[in-house]
């Protein structure tokens, strides 16, 4: 998949610290519907409301967390995955 950069201009738009349930709602949406909406579609979808500004201040933490990207298509994805970030915490280092 290729990735595209993802854009949040959360300096031009009025943002608002999400609540920690709002991140969590967020984020268990994305990773139930991964790879069937953009960016728009996403936030027209969420089960509750939520400001423009304070997605996009989430959709920055997950993207700089490695829980969400972007394909060429503007396609939010989930990637986040615990087992292969386990196998990378207890490896062995050289």
């Amino acid at each position: 998949m290729e990735e595209q950069e993802m854009k949040f201009n959360i300096g031009e738009i009025i943002t608002r610290s999400p609540r920690l349930e709002t991140v969590i709602m967020v984020e268990r949406f994305i990773k139930e519907k991964s790879g069937e909406f953009k960016k728009t579609e996403l936030f027209n979808k969420l089960p509750k409301k939520i400001m423009w500004g304070t997605f996009n201040v989430i959709l920055q933490y997950l993207y700089e967390n490695n829980k969400i990207g972007m394909d060429k298509n503007g396609v939010i994805t989930y990637i986040w995955n615990p087992e292969i970030a386990r196998k990378f915490i207890t490896r062995k280092r050289y």
